[in-house]
């Protein structure tokens, strides 16, 4: 069966050219050959029910019928979420997730619940209960897809799912729809509700998503966004019409490279690629200048993220102790149940991470570390917004390189590429709007552009990925067999 877009499949349901049913067992068929590990469970006999369900096509709801995935740390009542997890091995929720919800209401159609690194801590796709998530596009599965929303990325790039939901801390979408040739957007803080999000550090969450085209990410977010009263960070703001009102017309907008990420870069391929895109920009009318940015901030994004991540991550999982959620281990006294659930059930990378946030957070440390850390975001955050103050957007290669080998790759604390490979926590550090998009390919292997917006300029930024993408050519791209 052929691949399509949102767009694209939904107008087939309209042509009755296919059913929600076929488009089903279809993908339940390709899922079930799956050899690059993404899925932590396939939900057959569900999505098939639900499939059948769908007779008559809603015209006006682009959604109806559509299959897609959801990271397994997103809540679903009645269905095993572990977050990738052995300490959550077992759980199953008894509330849905906000997401969740409001894509079932529009008919979408859940496939199955995807791999991440675990508790969607990494970025490297290696570190959750099944091991490896690999990339799609290396049969020979030496190369990462990238975390921590590994799964999901790697649905949507072998074709099994027409989108997939994932979050981002850091740059757990947008990095790996580098490595995926895949669209991964992150709207601003707030713009969508978090409510059944297993919270990583929830002053750096977002919910995010992978599609394979821009007017997808648009579609997507004028369903997922708005206030949610169950969770008190969801914001107010009114949205757009999104989908409408992509022209592509860029004529005007202001955007900057930030000269010191771009030099930091030694791969030619991916220097020359994005050269060649920023003319591509130029020629539709847009100016883009390479500016300055002091490298002292730049080096400090990294252990910034990382103290403030891994602070908030060890309060936030204090809960999973081996006697609320998970299997039980034994143990005479609850200290040793314990000490017994959180070293035999969490990962090395998770022990190693809790370990530097209690760290953080001890008393004596607090002022010389986390509040350091604070600080830093705030002048991170200062100097971006000045800058978006003159400029509409923020535009830089996504990853340095394309897809790593799992033998070069490591979550640990490196200087080779520190600055190129940890930019896009800056989105996450001010809660920009920001969107991954393929623009080349190195070796077989895809890596991407990014942009980053002003707050809750969603449709700017949509906009410009999407005058990119129609002159780069590069959409609906997915690995196709034998490849």
């Amino acid at each position: 069966m052929k691949i399509m877009t949102i767009e694209e499949l939904h107008q087939a349901y309209v042509d009755k050219k296919i059913t929600p049913l076929e488009v089903v067992k279809d993908a339940i068929e390709r899922m079930k050959h799956d050899n690059n590990n993404a899925y932590e469970i396939i939900l057959k006999q569900q999505a098939i029910e639900e499939a059948s369900k769908l007779k008559e096509v809603e015209v006006d709801n682009l959604l109806w019928g559509i299959p897609y995935v959801l990271k397994d740390n997103f809540s679903t009542k009645d269905i095993p979420t572990s977050a990738s997890s052995h300490i959550l091995d077992g759980y199953i929720p008894v509330y849905d997730s906000e997401v969740y919800l409001r894509l079932k209401n529009k008919h979408a159609i859940m496939l199955g619940k995807t791999t991440l690194d675990e508790l969607a801590m990494g970025g490297t796709g290696t570190t959750g209960r099944k091991g490896k998530t690999f990339n799609p596009y290396d049969k020979s599965h030496k190369h990462m897809i990238g975390g921590s929303s590994c799964g999901s990325a790697a649905s949507v790039a072998s074709g099994d799912a027409i989108f997939s939901i994932g979050s981002d801390t850091g740059d757990s979408v947008r990095k790996p729809a580098s490595y995926a040739g895949l669209v991964g957007f992150k709207p601003s803080w707030g713009r969508i509700s978090r409510f059944g999000l297993f919270p990583f550090a929830p002053s750096l969450d977002h919910v995010a998503y992978f599609t394979r085209c821009v007017s997808d990410v648009a579609i997507l977010l004028s369903t997922l966004e708005g206030r949610d009263e169950k969770d008190s960070t969801s914001s107010t703001r009114s949205g757009d019409e999104y989908y409408k009102k992509l022209s592509g017309d860029i004529k005007g907008y202001n955007i900057a490279v930030l000269k010191p990420i771009f030099d930091s870069i030694d791969n030619n391929t991916v220097k020359e690629t994005f050269l060649k895109t920023i003319d591509m920009l130029k020629s539709l009318g847009a100016n883009v200048d390479f500016i300055d940015f002091d490298e002292k901030l730049l080096r400090a994004i990294y252990p910034t993220y990382i103290v403030i991540s891994c602070a908030e991550a060890t309060s936030n999982n204090a809960n999973l102790d081996g006697i609320k959620f998970g299997p039980r281990y034994e143990g005479d006294t609850y200290e040793e149940v314990m000490m017994n659930a959180r070293t035999k059930g969490f990962s090395e990378l998770i022990r190693r991470r809790f370990v530097i946030g209690s760290y953080s957070l001890l008393r004596e440390n607090q002022e010389e570390l986390f509040l350091r850390a604070q600080k830093c975001r705030r002048l991170i955050t200062d100097k971006i917004n000045e800058i978006l103050e003159k400029y509409d957007f923020i535009y830089l290669p996504a990853s340095p390189t394309g897809a790593p080998l799992f033998d070069e790759a490591s979550d640990k604390l490196s200087d080779k590429y520190l600055i190129a490979d940890n930019h896009l926590a800056i989105g996450n550090f001010a809660g920009l709007p920001s969107i991954t998009l393929p623009i080349g390919f190195d070796s077989g292997l895809p890596f991407g552009g990014n942009f980053t917006g002003r707050t809750f300029e969603e449709l700017k930024v949509l906009n410009v990925a999407k005058a990119l993408e129609d002159k780069t050519g590069y959409y609906n791209l997915y690995a196709k067999e034998g490849e």
